[in-house]
């Protein structure tokens, strides 16, 4: 069997983990197994589907390397087939017109609960005569169409991850509405259930892999396919991305989004890698850190856990400075370079690109995500800085305004650019003639150059400083509170 699996998002929010997640599971199987992996835009909430969702979601999965092999497919395009196909269970009498009002279907519920049963349709409208149905008609009522459910039925499946699922049809709540109200010859718009079902049966889709809280739906759907004549896909429902309290991840919890996380300073390497992690357990021997490409040799649904995976941001945080550590220069300085932009600092792709690539590699260790450079670097940018109180407290010591003095009188010597051997002799030279130990002029110069006690190198810093003539100008004001 071929297989054929589909992402199927809806565009009333930008692009979720959780949903980003479940296109992982489905593109990393579909690419084992040689498949084709295909997207579907299932946009039929007419109110709350926007095109910027949907833009949101088509370059959050591209960013991820998630590149789908038909579609983007929308379900709006789709209504007549929808249609023909709810016309098509009319006919065969598997469907029908029920012209309950919202208010008997109230008072149904209320006295449902009064008997303390659970809440479920009691498929009153089930068996009209043609003339109760007219009777119906004349009042004005407009009937939405259900699917008819056997209480008697079981519906089993053998899902991919939670092995074999049983449900009986009395749960499902009784006859499920496909179609909205609409006249008393029209179909209205077709519901999800319905929708997703003959979208499946349409575009020949294999496996179905998504969320466990997809599963409630799963035997409604297979009833449906069994309906509409076709072959029942296979059903693997995944475990759902949890917080820290073990909730379901949530807006509440803060970032959830895919544009949040790359906005942040995330890479889509790292978060496609920790992603795959969220559920599924490396084969033995497998590093952590893989490339989607890597994954998919191995990925299926034997290692797929069936409890829920907490998001775990230390774990992400690492998984991304280890790639960060492992970039080759040239390309995080792409990545780097909108985030100095972003907070106003001056760069020139073009004339600042050696200077950029110099700056990149003395920070690069440091970063575990690339928002980090703003406020690593950004005293290599800004022409004044501010002294910590640390850096303050230390040039107010014995020493340090001799030592200022002595480096300030080396490099006005000459206007040649600083290397590093120079900078190593005029340490040196300090140290000498001014009789101070090298741990003091150190110190002296990383709190007059950077304004803090602790940061990158030092040696690095003084050179990148340099060579936008910014050294002297902080070693002169840094003298004035030696002083």
């Amino acid at each position: 069997m071929s297989v054929r699996v589909r992402i199927a998002p809806s565009p009333t929010g930008k692009l979720h983990i959780g949903t980003a997640r479940t296109a992982v599971f489905n593109w990393l199987f579909a690419r084992h197994h040689g498949g084709k992996f295909i997207l579907r835009i299932e946009d039929t909430d007419l109110e709350r589907s926007r095109p910027e969702y949907t833009e949101n979601i088509l370059e959050g999965l591209q960013w991820l390397g998630l590149h789908w092999d038909e579609g983007p497919i929308y379900q709006t395009q789709r209504m007549d087939l929808y249609r023909q196909k709810v016309q098509e269970l009319l006919d065969k009498g598997l469907a029908y017109r029920a012209y309950e009002t919202p208010a008997e279907l109230d008072a149904m519920r209320e006295a449902q609960k009064a008997r303390n049963e659970a809440p479920r349709y009691d498929n009153r409208h089930r068996h009209l005569t043609p003339e109760q149905e007219q009777a119906f008609i004349a009042e004005g009522r407009q009937p939405v169409i259900r699917f008819k459910i056997d209480d008697d039925r079981e519906i089993s499946w053998n899902d991919l991850v939670r092995g074999t699922v049983t449900w009986k049809g009395r749960d499902l709540g009784g006859d499920m509405v496909i179609a909205r109200a609409a006249g008393a010859t029209e179909i209205g718009q077709p519901l999800y259930n319905f929708v997703v079902v003959v979208d499946d049966i349409d575009m020949a889709i294999s496996h179905v892999i998504r969320g466990e809280d997809h599963i409630g739906n799963t035997p409604k759907q297979i009833l449906l396919y069994e309906a509409l004549g076709a072959t029942v896909p296979q059903f693997g429902h995944t475990p759902l991305i949890l917080n820290q309290a073990g909730a379901k991840l949530s807006k509440r919890d803060g970032v959830t989004s895919i544009s949040d996380f790359r906005q942040m300073g995330y890479t889509a390497e790292a978060i496609a890698n920790y992603m795959t992690l969220l559920g599924w357990s490396p084969v033995e021997g497998m590093s952590e850190i893989f490339s989607l490409e890597e994954a998919a040799k191995y990925f299926d649904f034997d290692r797929v856990n069936r409890a829920g995976a907490k998001f775990d941001w230390d774990k992400l945080n690492w998984i991304n400075s280890q790639y960060l550590h492992h970039m080759e220069i040239p390309k995080l300085v792409e990545l780097l370079i909108p985030y100095w932009q972003s907070a106003g600092y001056s760069v020139d792709v073009t004339s600042d690109r050696p200077w950029l690539e110099q700056l990149t590699t003395v920070i690069a260790p440091s970063l575990t995500r690339l928002d980090d450079a703003v406020a690593m670097t950004r005293y290599l940018f800004v022409p004044e800085i501010e002294f910590s109180e640390a850096a303050i407290a230390h040039l107010n010591t014995e020493g340090t305004a001799a030592a200022i003095e002595g480096v300030l009188a080396a490099l006005r010597e000459t206007s040649e650019p600083l290397t590093e051997t120079r900078a190593q002799d005029i340490v040196q030279q300090v140290v000498k003639a001014k009789g101070l130990k090298k741990g003091l002029v150190m110190k002296t110069l990383r709190a007059a150059l950077t304004g803090d006690l602790q940061g990158p190198d030092l040696a690095q810093s003084w050179l990148l400083l340099n060579q936008r003539h910014l050294d002297q100008p902080r070693l002169e004001k840094a003298l004035t509170i030696a002083k």
